[in-house]
């Protein structure tokens, strides 16, 4: 997705479009499948009127503007309905972490944290309620779908949109974004997973040919997508910019008709991502059903394709019926959004909950976390303008904070794009406030010999990190930005009680780590972010979310220890008009191995034999956990029972996870993660837990008999708390 650039012209109350009388049609009557009604609708409509489906009505900059776009909502793509038939307009926008571009249309949106924040919490009763909170404000503003859902795996962990996405296992990350759609869709709204797929980096994006086997796609990019639809049954699919094997994702016959539609089944439609369509009739026979956000290639080009028979009828037909029968599948027909006030208070307790649950305690050496308060009589706060707000990830994701940056003054911190914005969610305010008593000052950071001078004079300093991610680019390194690894190891040095907090979109690298007493990873917070974070600090929660994706010691120990990056004639340049021309007609491709092939994330480490920061799936808690009594019983899905028990004085939740290591035949990495459960314990108290493991994640993909396979031997499944702290291990014979 790119930046928005220009103003809508808002619709009334309803986007129904709805005319008189339609509600008598035979495809009204709810009773029917929407594949049927989907049937019947497609028997009345025209040649113009199914071609209106196929296509947005233009953006600036990249494509041309029809005049039809003065009805659009002000989102991201607007597609023109059949009001004869009772077919509503599609308003769509993008929604990863909150409804975008809120401030331009005169609205409200609510941030939630990042969706690798979300992942954070393996909690997928959540993930359904931070989906849900986004659809309610989707059709408070008028909106009938989402285009959030990313899930592409984090293969190159310096990619700008990893904040976006869920993390590094497919299993988890599919399973955490397919309930997250799952509360979107369950507003009536159409839901969308994207972006299919192995659209992994930002450079090059629409250049760049990823180079992967079939077995390693299958298992670990492609499985989340796989999952992710399973779970939420998706009425849209977003194929990606970038090449796959030497065709464009959404022309890719493999990705879109071979597996996504023939393997899945998958029911829905395939929407471009804006300016991925390249081509019409090879498009279209590869099984891309809607270009976006223009109709370059599926408007009056579909129709004089479809007139000379290089694109058939029936094949036109398979591309309206699936964007109606996700319609009446979703609701929106049935249910059309009506514009309302957004509930402020209830998304600000929801964001709130979110936070809590997705902060990461990274390191708490001598407990020094919990912060006591009523022990505090001096503390220093230091560094990411930490007095007035904290920061938020960019790009299409990006959510308007209410009165604009809060590191701008009010009325000047109009949302930019590739421009960082803070939230005016204020740690320095909400830690005062656990504090009232106490002598709470604060230093920016710009002079780390100031803000030292500072920490030496207080009891306790927390200094606030921040790394900025957004679409559109790439971090160079993971290692923090403007000096402020200098910053943390002059405060640390001067103060032997130095906490750090962390808002990144992802990992970073922490030459000052044994420094520090303690270690807390923020992620981007959102609307409600600084009294989460101060609700952590000071114990009024115990922290309990996991790692999604790994911490590693440098960016030397990654697969690719450099981001390749495009040559010039790979790229469009700033300000050029006839960018988007070409663009559409294809940017020289170059090219990008994914060598490192099964080895994604942990896998990766484990594989290479390689030390880690903080693994994936670590966090720590305010309480002790212990493992006992593992049993591990074949059958249809693998049952995997242990005890689970709170030791100490604190209740608490722990994320049990499962891994599973495959018999040396198979040719894996040492091991996957199999399942997980988030188990609330009170201080002392034990419980059985129990995971129900599918056979599918035990197994490897076979190219050759195109299918799944589980490789006969013995398994060896391990139990624990991160993905190296595992104390429980037994091993069963499958076949």
């Amino acid at each position: 997705m790119l930046p928005l650039g220009f103003l809508f012209l808002a619709l009334p109350l309803s986007i129904s479009a709805q005319s008189p009388g339609t509600s008598n049609h035979p495809w009204m009557n709810r009773s029917l499948s929407p594949d049927q009604r989907a049937s019947l609708v497609l028997k009345e409509m025209t040649l113009d009127e199914k071609i209106s489906m196929l296509h947005g009505t233009g953006m600036k900059d990249l494509s041309p503007i029809s005049p039809l776009a003065v009805h659009s909502n002000g989102g991201a793509g607007y597609v023109v309905g059949v009001p004869r038939l009772g077919i509503p307009d599609i308003q769509m926008s993008d929604a990863a972490y909150g409804v975008r571009n809120s401030g331009e249309n005169g609205r409200y949106s609510t941030a939630l944290p990042s969706n690798l924040a979300g992942a954070a919490t393996w909690d997928v009763d959540l993930a359904e309620q931070y989906g849900a909170l986004i659809g309610r404000e989707l059709r408070a503003q008028g909106y009938n779908m989402s285009l959030g859902g990313g899930v592409n795996l984090t293969r190159e962990p310096r990619n700008g949109r990893t904040f976006e996405y869920m993390g590094e296992d497919p299993i988890l990350a599919g399973t955490m974004v397919g309930h997250r759609i799952k509360g979107e869709q369950g507003q009536h709204v159409i839901g969308d997973i994207k972006h299919y797929a192995l659209n992994d980096q930002e450079s090059g994006r629409n250049a760049v040919n990823v180079n992967v086997d079939e077995r390693a796609m299958r298992e670990t990019d492609l499985l989340a997508f796989e999952i992710g639809l399973r779970e939420s049954d998706a009425a849209a699919v977003m194929c990606s910019y970038n090449r796959v094997n030497g065709d464009y994702a959404c022309e890719n016959k493999h990705l879109l008709a071979d597996v996504l539609k023939k393997d899945w089944n998958f029911a829905g439609f395939v929407v471009s991502d804006w300016q991925a369509t390249h081509s019409t009739a090879k498009a279209s026979a590869a099984g891309l059903d809607h270009e976006e956000p223009g109709e370059i290639f599926y408007g009056p080009a579909m129709k004089k394709a479809v007139q000379s028979g290089q694109v058939s009828m029936a094949e036109l037909d398979d591309h309206v019926r699936r964007i109606l029968r996700s319609m009446f599948a979703s609701g929106v027909v049935d249910d059309p959004p009506q514009k309302s006030v957004v509930d402020v208070v209830g998304g600000f307790e929801v964001a709130q909950r979110a936070a809590e649950q997705s902060i990461v305690l990274l390191k708490n050496e001598g407990a020094q976390l919990p912060l006591n308060a009523s022990a505090i009589r001096s503390l220093a706060v230091i560094g990411a303008h930490s007095d007035v707000g904290m920061i938020s990830g960019g790009g299409s994701a990006q959510v308007d904070p209410p009165v604009g940056n809060a590191i701008l003054p009010p009325g000047k911190g109009q949302t930019r794009w590739l421009e960082p914005m803070w939230f005016p969610s204020s740690p320095l305010k909400a830690i005062r406030a656990k504090l009232p008593r106490a002598n709470v000052q604060y230093d920016p950071g710009s002079d780390p010999s100031s803000a030292a001078s500072l920490a030496k004079n207080a009891e306790v300093a927390i200094v606030f990190a921040y790394q900025w991610e957004s679409e559109d680019m790439d971090l160079d390194s993971l290692a923090l930005p403007a000096h402020q690894d200098e910053l943390i190891a002059k405060v640390a040095a001067a103060n032997p009680h130095t906490i750090v907090v962390v808002e990144s979109g992802g990992a970073v690298t922490m030459p000052w780590v044994r420094q520090v007493n303690a270690i807390v990873e923020a992620w981007y917070a959102g609307s409600k972010g600084a009294d989460a974070v101060a609700n952590v600090l000071f114990g009024e929660l115990n922290p309990s979310a996991k790692l999604p994706i790994t911490f590693p010691l440098s960016d030397a120990d990654l697969p690719h220890p450099t981001i390749v990056k495009p040559p010039v004639k790979s790229t469009t340049q700033s300000g050029d008009p006839d960018a988007w021309k070409k663009i559409a007609a294809g940017l020289p491709l170059f090219q990008i191995s994914y060598d490192e092939g099964l080895k994604v994330g942990y896998k990766w480490y484990d594989a290479e034999k390689k030390p880690v920061l903080f693994p994936f799936g670590h966090g720590l808690s305010y309480t002790t956990y212990s493992y006992s009594n593992l049993k591990v019983e074949p059958g249809k899905t693998i049952r995997a029972s242990f005890t689970l028990q709170n030791t100490g004085t604190r209740d608490g939740a722990e994320v049990a996870e499962v891994y599973t290591s495959l018999p040396a035949a198979a040719e894996e990495p040492p091991k996957r993660l199999a399942g997980w459960s988030k188990v609330k314990l009170k201080a002392g108290e034990s419980r059985e837990v129990v995971v129900e493991i599918d056979r599918q994640y035990l197994s490897v993909y076979d190219p050759g008999a195109h299918g799944w396979k589980l490789v006969p031997g013995e398994y060896s499944f391990q139990v624990g708390g991160s993905s190296q702290d595992l104390p429980l291990k037994q091993s069963i014979t499958l076949k």
